[in-house]
C-alpha cells in the first residue's frame, strides 16, 4: 500500500460505514460487547470488513471502538483487552489486503473527565495509550479517533497516540443535532473546536455520528471556512428512529451518497458513514464520488520503443473546422438566432417510433434541433447515437444534439463512439459527466468515469484537431460542435460557475442549463459567469406537471429551486388538468421573459408529461411556426 498521507493528498478518500449496526443486523444483541465479537465470531467481523472493501472503501476501521479497558470492564473483559484489539487489527488487515488502509478505531471512554466525571485526564491518557499501543504493534496504517463529544477527552486520545507514533491521526468530534435558534450555539462550538484542534498534531479533523447527512454538511462547510486542514465527514444514515422496538436508520443509500458528493464538493477530503451506513451505501458513495473525481491527469503521449525520451515532441495537430461550419445548428446559434431545442425521450425498448414521430412533428413546428439524453438517471434506454440516426433517417433536415456521458465508457470506447458519430453525420455533442449508477434495476452496475465532462470536452476538441487522447494522429479530424451543461441552481453556485469557466477553457462552445424556475437565481449565476458571456447559453425550461411534481423537484432534487409563490399557486389549482395548464403557462411566461435577455441565446425545453404537442403551447407566440 502507498503511504496514507500521500494518498490523502491525491483526492477524496472513502472510509467504510458502521460496524456496530452491521453486527447487530447479523443477530448479535446489544447487551453484548461488540468488541468481544472479534474473539467469539471473528468470521462475522471479517466478512463485514470484506463487504466494505468490495464496496470500494479506501479505508476500513477496526472493530475496536469500545475496546478500551474502561469500557470493557462492565463486561468483565478487561483482561482480554490486548487480545481483542490485536485480533481486531489482524481481521481488518486480512480483509483489506493491499486494497484498503486499516485505521485503528478509538472511541471515547464513556465518562467525562474529572472533576465532572469519574476519569482523570491522566487515567484517560493511559487508557488510550494502552489501546493504541496494541494496534500499533499489529501494524495499523493510521488511527481514527471518533465520536468524541468533548474536546478535553479527545485531546487525551490525541496525546496518547502521538506519544507512541507519528502515524496519521483522523480526529472526529460529534455535535448534537440542532434546530432553529440553537444553531448559533452549534456554530460557536464548531468554531471553538476547529480553532483548538488545528493547533494539535493531527492530520485530519472532522465530524461523525450524531448528525445526519444534512447536519454534517453544515458542519463541514463551517470547518472548511476556518482551516486548511483536511476535513472528514462521516454522518449517520439519518437520525435514528425506533420502529417496533428496533433502532433504525432510514436514510437510503442514494440519499447518503448524494450527501457524500456534496460534502466532497464542499471541501471534505474524507467521506464515509457512521451508524446505519451499510456496505450497499458505501458502494453507492463510491459511484457518486467517482462522478466528481475522475482521472485528473492526461496520460503522456505514446512513445515508440525506439524513440529516445528526450526527442519527444508535441503532437502535430490540424486547424479545426470553424465552429459555425460544423453544423447548421452551430451556424444558427453562432449567428445570433434564438434557437429552440426540445429533448426527445429515448425509449426503454427497441421501438423508437414515438420519439421519431415526435421529432418530425417538432420539425414541422419550427424547432431548430432536438437533443437526446444518454442514460438519464442511469436508467438503461436506447442509446442517443442510435436514436439520433433514426431521427435523421426520418427527417434529414433536423439536426440532433447527442448527449454523451463519461459514466459508462472508458477512453477507448469514447473515441470509437465519437468517431462513429462523426462518420454517420452527427455533429452536435453535449459533453456531460453523467449520473452515477443507481441501486435497484442494475445493482451491480459500475461507473467508469475515466474523465469528467471537462476532460471529455478537451478530448473532443483534440479530435477536432486530428489527435486522440494520447496525442496520436487519428487519420483525419472530426468536426464536432461541443457543448456542456450547467446548473444555475447548484448547491454551491460559486463552484458551478468556476466549472463553467473550466469547461469554456477546455473548449465548450455552447451551454444547456438545467431547468430554471427562479429568475433571480438565474441572474446571480449569469453575473458569476459574465467573463464567459460570449459563449451561447440556452436556458432550461421544464413545464411543471403537477403540484406533487413541483414539491418533489424543490425538496428532493438537488439544484432545483422553485419559488414558493409558484408552488403555492400550483397547489391551489383545483384539478390535475388545471395544474398541468398552470405549469405550461409558467413555462411560457418564463421563456417569454428571457426571449430578449442579452445573455440568453435559446431554450432547452423538456416535454411536459411526455407530450411533444404540449411544447407548442409553451412556444405559442415566441417562435414562428412553419
Amino acid at each position: 500500500m502507498a503511504d496514507f498521507r500521500e494518498t490523502l493528498n491525491q483526492g477524496v478518500l472513502l472510509f467504510d460505514g458502521a460496524m456496530g449496526t452491521e453486527i447487530y443486523n447479523r443477530g448479535v444483541f446489544i447487551n453484548r460487547s461488540y468488541d468481544e465479537v472479534n474473539l467469539t465470531a471473528p468470521t462475522l467481523v471479517e466478512d463485514i470488513h470484506r463487504a466494505y472493501v468490495a464496496a470500494g472503501a479506501d479505508v476500513i476501521t477496526t472493530n475496536t471502538f469500545g475496546a478500551n479497558r474502561v469500557r470493557l470492564l462492565p463486561f468483565g473483559l478487561e483482561d482480554k483487552h490486548d487480545d481483542i484489539n490485536a485480533i481486531a487489527v489482524r481481521l481488518a488487515k486480512g480483509a483489506a489486503g493491499d486494497k484498503a488502509f486499516v485505521a485503528g478505531s478509538i472511541g471515547p471512554i464513556g465518562a467525562q473527565l474529572a472533576p465532572i466525571g469519574k476519569i482523570s485526564p491522566g487515567e484517560a491518557f493511559k487508557t488510550f495509550k494502552a489501546q493504541a499501543a496494541v494496534m500499533l504493534e499489529e501494524g495499523v496504517d493510521l488511527f481514527v479517533l471518533e465520536t468524541f463529544a468533548h474536546l478535553p477527552e479527545l485531546w487525551q486520545a490525541v496525546r496518547a497516540v502521538r506519544s507512541l507514533t507519528d502515524k496519521a491521526i483522523v480526529a472526529n468530534l460529534t455535535f448534537q443535532p440542532v434546530f432553529g435558534p440553537d444553531r448559533a450555539d452549534q456554530q460557536a462550538a464548531v468554531r471553538h473546536a476547529v480553532e483548538t484542534m488545528r493547533a494539535w498534531s493531527v492530520d485530519v479533523i472532522g465530524t461523525n455520528c450524531s448528525n445526519g447527512p444534512r447536519g454534517v454538511l453544515d458542519i463541514v462547510e463551517q470547518m472548511c471556512a476556518l482551516t486548511t486542514l483536511p476535513i472528514a465527514a462521516m454522518p449517520n444514515a439519518g437520525l435514528p428512529q425506533v420502529v417496533e422496538g428496533r433502532t433504525l436508520y432510514l436514510a437510503g443509500p442514494e440519499y447518503m451518497a448524494e450527501y457524500a458528493r456534496r460534502n466532497a464538493l464542499a471541501g471534505a477530503s474524507i467521506v464515509g458513514g457512521c451508524c446505519g451506513t451499510s456496505p450497499a451505501t458505501i458502494k453507492e458513495m463510491r459511484n457518486y464520488l467517482a462522478s466528481i473525481a475522475p482521472m485528473r491527469n492526461k496520460p503522456p503521449p505514446i512513445v515508440a520503443e525506439h524513440q529516445a525520451l528526450d526527442t519527444v515532441t508535441e503532437p502535430k495537430t490540424e486547424p479545426p473546422v470553424p465552429a459555425a461550419e460544423r453544423s447548421s445548428f452551430a451556424a444558427k446559434l453562432l449567428s445570433g438566432k434564438f434557437c429552440i431545442s426540445v429533448e426527445l425521450d429515448p425509449p426503454k425498448g427497441v421501438n423508437a417510433d414515438r420519439a421519431v414521430q415526435g421529432a418530425a412533428m417538432l420539425y414541422e413546428a419550427g424547432i431548430d434541433v432536438v437533443n437526446i439524453a444518454d442514460g438519464p438517471r442511469a436508467v438503461a434506454r436506447m442509446g442517443p447515437t442510435a436514436l439520433s440516426h433514426l431521427v435523421r433517417q426520418r427527417v434529414p433536415e433536423l439536426e440532433t444534439v447527442v448527449h454523451y456521458c463519461c459514466r459508462d465508457r472508458n477512453l477507448l470506447g469514447m473515441q470509437m463512439d465519437l468517431m462513429g458519430a462523426h462518420a454517420v453525420g452527427l455533429r452536435n455533442i453535449l459533453a456531460v459527466t453523467g449520473d452515477p449508477p443507481k441501486m435497484g434495476t442494475y445493482p451491480d452496475a459500475t461507473a467508469v468515469f475515466d474523465i469528467d465532462s471537462v476532460g471529455l470536452i478537451s478530448f473532443i476538441q483534440g479530435m477536432n484537431r486530428g489527435v486522440d487522447f494520447s496525442g496520436e494522429p487519428i487519420g483525419g479530424k472530426t468536426a464536432l460542435f461541443v457543448g456542456a451543461g450547467c446548473n444555475p441552481g447548484a448547491v454551491d453556485m460559486g463552484f458551478e460557475a468556476e466549472r463553467f469557466g473550466r469547461k469554456v477553457e477546455a473548449g465548450a462552445e455552447f451551454f444547456f442549463s438545467q431547468p430554471v424556475f427562479d429568475l433571480d437565481m438565474l441572474e446571480r449565476f449569469l453575473a458569476l459567469t459574465k467573463p464567459w458571456a460570449h459563449i451561447p447559453f440556452m436556458v432550461g425550461i421544464m413545464p411543471l406537471v403537477s403540484a406533487r411534481n413541483a414539491d418533489f423537484l424543490h425538496n428532493e432534487v438537488p439544484g432545483m429551486q422553485i419559488p414558493a409563490s409558484i408552488r403555492k399557486a400550483i397547489n391551489a389549482a383545483p384539478s390535475k388538468q388545471a395544474q398541468r395548464d398552470f405549469g405550461i403557462n409558467i413555462a411560457h411566461k418564463t421563456l417569454a421573459a428571457l426571449r430578449d435577455h442579452p445573455r440568453i441565446n435559446g431554450a432547452y425545453i423538456y416535454p411536459p408529461f411526455g407530450s411533444y404537442k404540449a411544447i407548442l403551447r409553451v412556444l405559442d407566440g415566441i417562435i414562428d411556426t412553419k
